[in-house]
């Protein structure tokens, strides 16, 4: 995503048919997410995860996989990802590729070799029915068959990296140290390290540990400039984790984000449940676009695409901008200032779906609201003109007294 703001390169992944789906009801339609999956492919989103290749014991809701993949429309210029645990995973996704990328196999991601844990061996064995121990073990074959390929970069990353459910805290000096010992034997094997990841699947991030996480692998491997996040939302945190990831790097990097429409998602197996979220992928293109960053995505169908998410499971998601609307920044987005009294969701539609949404709510004005700051921005005119004398020399502007100064 382009910006001019000495922010790092964002490539953001869609993780609603996959991280999102995979806890909401597995009797949900083959058809209705084709449908989603195809709406999806027309935002301008540039990565999206079409779901998982892995057992349907353990998901039942991935158990359509193959159907999904047979039923879909690929739109040329979209990245379509899944989620494979294991060599049968990678094996079965392997046949739908193309479209599919196959950006995961054997330990390595997007053509680097990689080390990768997670913190919290009681998630990781609830999770995957293998522990951390198993998951260590695979390294020193990942690092052989990295100098064999002659590999020259590599990574390192960890999972629950804040913290479990299960077992509690992990301190920032915990996160490091596990870190450490990974780069450690990329050292000694003369490959160097150029990527990190950190993941939070139970919802523990917090925006000061993402700052202090960030910043000391800056200031420890100046060599990294990949960075990976995949952030969930059971405290409320995702979103400001997430800005602090985006404002603790730099132009030089690049930061892999990974969000989901509606907000929805969570592991069955991490304890919250649905509770769990993801920062909304509709909240983030927001906040990225406040910052400048352009992201090539049509918020407004990316907000259908949350309506009709929300048709499919029988509820509402966990978003804000898909109810309260985009921040309305244009004269021809401004609410009607003689708007009636606007009081639930549905009303609240208005933003998108037009007046109608509100008729025959209270209207206690006895007359029309009229604002000279009204008239102004109505004119294309800003409401203060900092540089101007509108409205500080204005005579109901109180002045202060001759001769005084401000501080």
């Amino acid at each position: 995503m382009a910006n001019g703001k000495g922010y790092p390169q964002i490539i953001l992944t869609e993780e609603g048919m996959r991280d999102g789906l995979q806890i909401e009801d597995a009797n949900i339609p083959v058809d209705q997410k084709v449908a989603l999956l195809d709406a999806l492919s027309e935002t301008g989103l540039k990565r999206i995860v079409v779901g998982s290749f892995v057992s349907p014991k353990y998901t039942p809701q991935m158990k359509h996989i193959d159907e999904i993949m047979h039923k879909f429309h690929p739109k040329p210029g979209v990245t379509y990802l899944a989620l494979a645990l294991n060599a049968k995973g990678v094996e079965r996704s392997q046949e739908y590729s193309p479209p599919l990328t196959i950006e995961r196999s054997n330990g390595w991601v997007r053509g680097r070799p990689k080390l990768f844990c997670h913190m919290c061996d009681v998630f990781i064995r609830r999770n995957t029915n293998r522990s951390q121990f198993q998951e260590m073990a695979s390294w020193p074959a990942t690092i052989a068959a990295a100098k064999e390929k002659g590999a020259k970069e590599a990574g390192i990353g960890v999972n629950a990296t804040f913290g479990s459910n299960f077992v509690g805290d992990f301190t920032v000096e915990m996160v490091m140290k596990f870190l450490e010992m990974q780069h450690a034997l990329w050292d000694d094997a003369g490959i160097k390290v150029t990527e990190v990841s950190i993941g939070d699947p139970m919802g523990w991030c917090h925006p000061q540990k993402v700052e202090q996480i960030l910043g000391q692998i800056k200031q420890r491997w100046p060599d990294i400039h990949d960075f990976g996040c995949h952030l969930h939302n059971a405290r409320g945190m995702a979103v400001a984790s997430t800005y602090a990831a985006i404002t603790s790097l730099d132009s030089s990097d690049v930061l892999r984000l990974e969000t989901t429409i509606g907000g929805i998602g969570g592991c069955p197996y991490c304890g919250t449940g649905q509770a769990t979220g993801m920062a909304p992928t509709e909240d983030i293109m927001h906040m990225l676009e406040g910052m400048g960053i352009e992201t090539g995505v049509d918020l407004d169908k990316l907000i259908d695409c949350v309506w009709m998410l929300e048709e499919m499971l029988g509820r509402m998601t966990w978003g804000h901008v898909s109810r309260a609307g985009p921040r309305p920044t244009r004269p021809d987005q401004f609410f009607s200032a003689n708007a009636p009294f606007v009081e639930t969701i549905q009303q609240a539609t208005h933003f998108k779906l037009g007046p109608e949404q509100y008729d025959g709510c209270i209207v206690p004005w006895s007359e029309p609201i009229t604002s000279p700051y009204l008239d102004r921005v109505q004119k294309g005119l800003p409401p203060y003109e900092v540089n101007g004398s509108w409205p500080w020399e204005e005579d109901f502007f109180p002045k202060p007294a001759k001769g005084s100064q401000s501080a």
